[in-house]
């Protein structure tokens, strides 16, 4: 059983595993002929549940290639300061993906980095990216050193291949590759996705609390890869790309990184399903705060506070007695970007749309537009299915997160008219209310309502 932080199942180490292999990780001579390597994704010393590392036998280790060269890093971008702040509710139509038939962009060519803060050389921040693309990674990997990647798509599924072995991510699963691990993207047609990087720190489960046990995401429902290798010469060269402090590096070599035989340890890509999450929510009344539903979180020093939070808007049923059910009006000290992977966000079922997202920063008033206010202020509250066909999500940041030139210009995308959804709002103050008396739990009708909303 591996040992990590968000745990996951049972993992053959390889097929080709001696007896002496299993009493060391670094043999004389390896069987097969193979190297051993190791991946520390932790300092050496860290506290034993902390410390991650993984063991490679692979043919060839992975230092035999050429010197790395600096390479155009496109809309990938770790500078904040490209242009001024803007404190302002933001709000993307989906982003465009480019067709197949015009240019071929693979997974690394359609990386743009929509927002972010902090600094990697630091290893303390976060990056927000998109990726657009239509066409595979061929003879070409991916290798961030900068720090870990989660991975939503939103439109098509991706086959990823890593040093581990490979996983195919659909959506509604997510996966996490983590800092220095080597992958290549094989997509389907054109594909979208959204990715959360967080610097200095791994992604984990969130503590439960007192909500005991069980709830929320379920160590068993995250997956690994089982080792898969292939021994192969590249005559023509195999380009290895590094994200190096913000940049794109590139290297040479003529042979493919995916050559681990084996592997073993804690440190590894895994993939989870959305649809095994837990839900917890009130059942009697008022909103609940949407850290209920934090899937990983990636701390910071500060004792509850993150570095970033992936959470999640799953089906779930709502039942709250007396309630404003949707999301309430708010102002918040975390930065909170929000993406919708299929269906209806039910604070705002119009503008939000499949493959777009929206960004509110610190401090920033948000919440459910004129249309929803008014219709969830005098519905009939009965126990309802809420978000049913929806899967929306937020990446959340105690960083006050800057936008990037392509998220707010190149990329064309930004809803200018977003603020108009709260234009129609409109007072509903009455200095003559009365409330209405007589009326139990569970007894109001839609006409008694209205007439407590409007103050008769």
């Amino acid at each position: 059983m591996i040992s990590l932080s968000v745990s996951v199942k049972i993992i053959t180490i390889a097929p080709l595993t001696s007896s002496i292999m299993s009493l060391q990780n670094s043999p004389q001579v390896c069987p097969y002929g193979l190297y051993a390597e190791q991946l520390s994704g932790s300092a050496f010393t860290c506290p034993r549940p902390a410390n991650k590392r993984s063991w490679f036998y692979r043919i060839l280790p992975s230092v035999k290639h050429k010197p790395f060269t600096a390479v155009p890093s496109g809309n990938l971008t770790e500078n904040w300061n490209e242009v001024e702040p803007d404190p302002n509710q933001l709000r993307w139509l989906p982003f465009t993906i480019p067709k197949s038939t015009e240019k071929k962009v693979d997974f690394v060519a359609g990386l743009h980095t929509v927002c972010g803060a902090g600094d990697a050389k630091s290893r303390n921040g976060i990056g927000i990216h998109m990726y657009t693309c239509n066409t595979s990674m061929v003879d070409r990997c991916f290798n961030n050193s900068d720090g870990d990647f989660l991975i939503v798509p939103q439109q098509g599924e991706i086959l990823i291949t890593t040093e581990f072995g490979k996983m195919m991510v659909e959506p509604n699963e997510i996966c996490v590759i983590q800092q220095g691990m080597r992958f290549s993207v094989d997509v389907f047609g054109e594909t979208r996705g959204y990715i959360l990087e967080v610097y200095g720190a791994h992604f984990e489960l969130p503590d439960l609390g007192p909500i005991g046990a069980n709830g929320l995401a379920n160590p068993r429902d995250f997956l690994c890869p089982v080792a898969w290798y292939e021994d192969r010469k590249v005559a023509t060269g195999y380009t290895v790309i590094n994200k190096y402090q913000g940049k794109l590096f590139a290297c040479q070599q003529d042979f493919s990184p995916f050559n681990v035989v084996a592997w073993h340890g804690n440190y590894t890509p895994y993939k989870y399903n959305l649809k095994n999450f837990m839900v917890i929510n009130c059942v009697a009344f008022d909103h609940a705060d949407p850290s209920i539903f934090t899937v990983l979180t990636a701390k910071s020093t500060r004792p509850g506070v993150a570095i970033a939070d992936f959470v999640i808007f799953p089906p779930r049923w709502g039942v709250a007695d007396h309630t404003f059910r949707p999301p309430y009006y708010h102002r918040n000290c975390m930065s909170e970007f929000m993406g919708l992977i299929h269906g209806h966000y039910e604070a705002k079922e119009e503008g939000f749309q499949p493959g777009g997202a929206s960004l509110h920063s610190m401090m920033t008033p948000h919440g459910p537009d004129a249309e929803c206010f008014e219709k969830n202020s005098t519905a009939e509250l009965k126990p309802e299915r809420v978000a049913e066909g929806t899967m929306a999500f937020m990446f959340e940041s105690s960083f006050s997160m800057a936008v990037t030139k392509w998220g707010l210009q190149t990329c064309q995308r930004l809803d200018k008219s977003y603020y108009q959804c709260w234009e129609p709002l409109r007072s509903h103050f009455n200095p003559n209310w009365k409330p209405i008396l007589g009326f139990s739990a569970g007894s109001w009708t839609k006409e008694a309502i209205r007439r407590h909303y409007i103050g008769f």
